[in-house]
């Protein structure tokens, strides 16, 4: 993991190769204990995962499909089955949700804003869509589809876990479950909307739409 930065009160960290699931989950709970006593900053980490499916606080044993296909983490953050894998940005925001305003929502919310706009930086339109979490979009050739997610948890005021989208994963990988419990449409990329931006010029986006959606 490498400190690429710092705007404002956010350090913005990044990691090159895939991350164990475990281990990202303990770093995170230890970062967050750190920024509660005030010890070390807020932070962004920027990275991926080998391919794994998780189980947030809501997960229906049924919408596992292939519980076999891959590793299997429960987690402590809110929402059903997710897939992480590689070719997926994940991104986890560790921030004081006291010194902005103490909305669960509203952060969610800010966390939707910033993959939508992050989104419109490569010509793709992200929408919202009541009673689907996640951001969805409606490519030019095919159904509308869901090509980010998001997932948090707060503990004592303070956010962790967080975004992901799909840059270019291999999105047959999805198939192991019903992807934040919402059968009936499919998941998507930008490498399947014909998009070409890689994984940096991804995360030059999402730095560049930080400030001006969840804040810093």
């Amino acid at each position: 993991m490498a400190v690429t930065g710092r705007d404002g009160g956010i350090e913005w960290l990044k990691s090159p190769s895939p991350v164990d699931y475990a281990s990202a989950v303990a770093f995170m709970e230890d970062r967050v204990a750190q920024i509660r006593a005030g010890t070390a900053a807020e932070a962004v980490w920027l990275l991926e995962h080998p391919p794994l499916y998780t189980a947030g606080t809501s997960a229906d044993p049924s919408e596992l499909r292939e519980p076999k296909r891959f590793p299997v983490y429960a987690t402590g953050r809110g929402g059903r089955y997710t897939y992480h894998g590689p070719g997926q940005r994940v991104g986890y925001v560790m921030v004081d949700l006291k010194r902005r305003g103490g909305d669960v929502r509203a952060f969610v919310c800010a966390l939707e804003s910033w993959i939508i706009d992050t989104l419109s930086a490569f010509g793709v339109a992200g929408m919202r869509r009541p009673g689907r979490i996640g951001i969805w979009v409606v490519p030019d050739d095919g159904p509308e589809a869901k090509i980010a997610a998001i997932g948090v948890r707060v503990r004592r005021w303070v956010t962790y876990h967080g975004i992901a989208i799909n840059v270019a994963p291999d999105l047959t990988h999805f198939d192991g479950i019903v992807p934040c419990g919402i059968d009936g449409y499919g998941v998507t990329s930008l490498e399947n909307l014909k998009v070409t931006a890689g994984m940096d010029d991804v995360d030059d986006a999402l730095r560049k739409t930080f400030a001006s959606t969840v804040g810093t």
